[in-house]
C-alpha cells in the first residue's frame, strides 16, 4: 500500500549541490514523519535526517548538519533532500521512510526498504 519513489540523484563534483525527492503514496502524508537513509557501497546503513509531523522539528546526522535540509510539501506529498557542498563521502543510495528515523538506533532497531532509493555520486 505505501508507495515511495525517490528521484533527483545524479553525478555531481565535490562542493556541488542535489536536491532529492521523495513521491509518497498510499498513506496520510501529512500526517506521517519522513526520513532519510543512505546507503554507501559496501557499507551498512546510515541515518540522514527526519522531520517530524508533530512540530515540523527536524534532525539532522552530525556528518551533513550545515550541509543538507529536510523539507515537505504536504500538497504534493512530497519529501524533500537539499544537498549543499557534497564531498566524496556523500556518495551513496538514499532511500526515504515514512517513519522516524531519527538516529541510527532507529535505523538498526527496524528498518525496511519502501523504494528503491536514488543514487547520489560525488567524484572529481
Amino acid at each position: 500500500e505505501v508507495q515511495l519513489v525517490e528521484s533527483g540523484g545524479g553525478l555531481v563534483q565535490p562542493g556541488g549541490s542535489l536536491r532529492l525527492s521523495c513521491a509518497a503514496s498510499g498513506f496520510t502524508f501529512s500526517r506521517s514523519d519522513m526520513s532519510w537513509v543512505r546507503q554507501a557501497p559496501g557499507k551498512g546503513l546510515e541515518w540522514v535526517s527526519c522531520i517530524l509531523m508533530h512540530d515540523s522539528r527536524t534532525y539532522y546526522a552530525g556528518s551533513v548538519k550545515g550541509r543538507f535540509t529536510i523539507s515537505r510539501d504536504n500538497a504534493k506529498n512530497t519529501l524533500y533532500l537539499q544537498l549543499n557542498s557534497l564531498k566524496t563521502e556523500d556518495t551513496a543510495m538514499y532511500y526515504c521512510a515514512p517513519k522516524a528515523y531519527c538516529s541510527n538506533y532507529d535505523v538498526r532497531r527496524g528498518w525496511t526498504y519502501w523504494g528503491q532509493g536514488t543514487q547520489v555520486t560525488v567524484s572529481s
